[in-house]
């Protein structure tokens, strides 16, 4: 397959995964700005653009965070800049996607709002879920599990890893005031899967076990990166008998290994510090990625602290 081609599925599948994932981020933590009169904005609203990587003016209110991560077009941690990139990167590969994966990405950049109000910031964000969902969909029902839909994959699963750790930091921007563990989990879609786990009310043990270490979850931190390193070794078939060569692989595993063997209860003492070494891993694996099949791209990544 041709590098550029390799490199566009590549995007689409973090650009998407990147859009969703920042959507269920806002919702959770611009509603919990509204329901608590206690929050100080301004200090939640910093901290929430450090962990999305986004620089922050000098006096942060909700619509800044709105403006910067949602509807901003210039700003490549925005909704509106994934959703942008992503079909920009389907016509680069327009003889390899479907035309029905082009057609969505294609309606779904050109009815993007510049501008949401108050009133229909949840509706916006819903509506980010379900048309990045369809786009996942047609993906994943009509393309052959070949070379472009591992490159895609393997695209989704470092963003979703990657996404997840930044959910899970956002735990601790406000302290005692910050998002309840159920309102975690129920930004990731796991709430209902939690309770048929767990069949208990979320404890901070359990919920941030289920999002880091569940096997079957597929939005757990340990899902994706081992979804990852599947498509990775199928990429490129392990032919060594010793060692491995592949940096990314390397990286990954070395998270893989971490996640599975680390207890929890270490995670928790410092959950940030650890949720941003998994943001650096991942961006590390996405650099190796880059230069080993498609080098002749710059690999885009988070702005910001992250980068």
């Amino acid at each position: 397959m041709l590098s550029r081609i390799a490199s566009s599925l590549f995007w689409i599948g973090r650009y998407l995964e990147r859009s969703v994932g920042t959507a269920r981020i806002l919702d959770v933590h611009l509603q919990l700005l509204l329901e608590d009169p206690w929050v100080d904005e301004d200090t939640a609203c910093r901290s929430l653009l450090g962990v999305m990587g986004s620089p922050a003016p000098d006096h942060c209110a909700r619509e800044d965070v709105l403006r910067v991560l949602a509807v901003d077009r210039t700003a490549p941690g925005s909704i509106a800049y994934s959703l942008g990139a992503a079909r920009e990167n389907a016509r680069r590969a327009r003889e390899i996607i479907s035309a029905e994966l082009w057609e969505c990405l294609n309606t779904t950049a050109a009815r993007t709002p510049h501008q949401v109000t108050s009133d229909k910031v949840h509706g916006f964000f819903s509506w980010v879920r379900e048309r990045t969902a369809l786009a996942v969909g047609l993906m994943e029902s009509g393309a052959s599990r070949d070379e472009a839909w591992h490159f895609f994959t393997l695209g989704r699963s470092l963003e979703r890893a990657d996404m997840t750790a930044r959910l899970l930091a956002t735990r601790a921007l406000t302290e005692a005031s910050g998002a309840s563990w159920t309102t975690i989990l129920r930004s990731c879609g796991a709430y209902e899967a939690y309770l048929r786990t767990y069949r208990g009310m979320p404890s901070a043990r359990n919920a941030a076990e289920f999002l880091l270490h569940d096997r079957l979850f597929p939005r757990s931190i340990l899902y994706s990166i081992t979804r990852g390193l599947e498509s990775l070794r199928e990429l490129e078939p392990r032919l060594q008998r010793a060692g491995v060569s592949d940096d990314a692989v390397r990286m990954l595993g070395k998270v893989r290994g971490e996640l599975e063997f680390r207890p929890v209860a270490d995670v928790l003492v410092d959950l940030p510090a650890a949720m941003a070494g998994i943001q650096d891993a991942t961006s590390a694996a996405t650099e190796a990625v880059a230069l080993r099949y498609f080098p002749e791209n710059v690999a885009l990544n988070w702005m910001g602290d992250r980068a």
